[in-house]
């Protein structure tokens, strides 16, 4: 079975603070990631909300995915996050279902 990886994108708030991630497993990241379990950034900056996921090809195509991400500036950033949550929505509770 392939396994997926995903990219993402978690904010502390509407158009607030960003931090682009890349994991095999985003149902157990993004609860890392809220609870506090995550040494650095998110826990520091208080970044738990996830706004923003893809699904890449493979492990190569989703670090390559984010390393282009993370040179965008943050109106592109804006842009690709309400073009597909427009609310800035937690997408957290979407993944458990």
């Amino acid at each position: 079975m392939k396994e997926n990886f995903y990219v993402y994108i978690l904010a502390s708030q509407k158009r607030g603070t960003l931090y682009i991630g890349v994991t095999s497993n985003l149902a157990k990241r993004i609860y890392e990631h809220k609870n506090d379990l995550v040494e650095g950034f998110t826990k520091k900056y208080g970044v738990h909300r996830l706004v923003y996921y893809e699904v890449a090809q493979d492990a190569r195509a989703a670090l390559a995915r984010e390393r282009q991400m993370k040179k965008w500036s943050r109106v592109w950033k804006f842009k690709l996050i309400e073009e597909h949550n427009s609310e800035w929505a937690d997408l957290y509770e979407s993944l458990l279902i």
